[in-house]
């Protein structure tokens, strides 16, 4: 069976050119991709090995498990790593004009996210090659990834137009008396037969995520180790995040905060219901939230710093009496407004303090004001929007607004 690759081959080629520029800006004669995600952006397949790419000349993916399915995805030049303690030779026989004897190597590679026992090991066998540094190149895969091409897009539409899809037929179910975890399984199973792939990447370290949380009342603010303005109860110390066993009541606040991935890409959305109504504090919180991100909305243009954003929404929940709730609660409030995403749900920018990157035309950001009542639960909302030079476009298909229930 022929396999079609994902990504467009010019789109590939278009990648490897930007970052050749990079690396010739920082005076690095090539880089080394190790993980998946990287792997998957810079060559369109995902199968086991290591893609170097020189500052000048043609990369090759060396692959060790599929070699036959990693030359039907990629338009990349593949080789076959063979055995992995002559890794460092393979490479001078196969780029001599960079392995040249007495010259010093800067190797990039995307330490962020290497092992370092692997990290020591390439080392060891770079240095049997050649006068090698392997130096941090992650910034810059990172930076590169930040701007989407419109085939990204379209993805990244794709799956909040499933999101959409999967939320209106699973919210009939949405009724008292069922646990979170039932519902959750609804809404997972709608998402998967339109094409979820059934994973939310995450590029942080010991960061998991499900496909999303629908977290409700008082679970719904316990706090978790995500990295993140909700937790949620989850199933036990060894998943404690997310969905629990807890039944979904009346009058108490549900906290709908689901992804979704189509060929590879996420989307990243949050909406609140109701089976009646809100508190009025609660109420008063969602209707900050909503006000939060309309701003936001209008601040998104090219030029505005990150940090910016970030910092006018707390001034405006610090006048509306509600910074101690502010995106979690206490020590556990999370640090920031919104996030990239793309391939990663973590991708760069992030729109908090001292990140001083302008917006740009191109980017994919979440944002996802939300505030949290230990013994109450958490309310908010998140959209995801498309960086124009026009200003920020919504990708998010569902109607931004308080799920009411009977």
């Amino acid at each position: 069976m022929d396999i079609l690759p994902d990504i467009p081959a010019e789109l590939i080629k278009q990648r490897i050119r930007s970052l050749q520029i990079a690396m010739k800006a920082e005076q690095i004669d090539a880089f080394l991709l190790t993980q998946n995600v990287d792997l998957y952006y810079l060559s369109g397949s995902m199968q086991n090995g290591y893609l170097f790419v020189p500052s000048t000349g043609e990369p090759t993916f060396y692959v060790r498990r599929s070699v036959s399915r990693a030359r039907q995805e990629t338009v990349v030049q593949v080789a076959e790593l063979g055995a992995f303690r002559l890794f460092g030779e393979t490479l001078a026989q196969n780029y001599p004009y960079l392995f040249v004897k007495g010259s010093e190597l800067r190797i990039a590679a995307d330490l962020d996210v290497l092992p370092a026992q692997l990290y020591i090991k390439l080392s060891e066998l770079l240095g049997k090659a050649g006068r090698c540094e392997l130096i941090d190149g992650s910034a810059i895969i990172r930076t590169l990834r930040m701007i989407k091409a419109p085939w990204e897009v379209s993805r990244i539409e794709a799956a909040a137009e499933v999101v959409a899809e999967a939320l209106n037929e699973a919210l009939d179910e949405l009724k008292e008396g069922i646990s979170e975890l039932e519902w959750m399984a609804r809404v997972e199973y709608e998402l998967r037969k339109r094409g979820h792939i059934g994973l939310m990447r995450m590029r942080g370290y010991n960061q998991e995520i499900t496909t999303g949380m629908v977290i409700s009342g008082a679970a719904a603010a316990i706090p978790s180790y995500f990295d993140g303005p909700a937790g949620g109860l989850g199933l036990g110390a060894s998943s404690p995040q997310s969905v629990s066993r807890s039944i979904i009541k009346r009058n108490e606040p549900i906290l709908i905060d689901i992804g979704c991935c189509v060929d590879g890409y996420v989307i990243d959305q949050t909406r609140t219901a109701v089976i009646g109504e809100l508190s009025e504090t609660l109420q008063h919180a969602y209707e900050v939230s909503e006000a939060v991100i309309g701003a936001a909305e209008r601040l998104m243009v090219p030029g505005t710093l990150c940090s910016k954003l970030y910092e006018d929404a707390l001034a405006r929940c610090a006048a509306a009496q509600l910074s101690d709730h502010f995106m979690g609660f206490g020590a556990d409030q999370a640090k920031f407004l919104g996030h990239g995403i793309g391939l990663e749900i973590d991708e760069w920018p992030v729109l908090a303090r001292g990140f001083q990157t302008p917006l740009a035309a191109g980017m994919v950001i979440a944002v996802e004001p939300k505030f949290t009542f230990p013994g109450q639960g958490v309310v908010g909302i998140e959209n995801s929007y498309f960086i124009s030079e026009q200003g920020a476009k919504a990708l998010t298909k569902t109607k931004a607004e308080l799920i009411v229930l009977p």
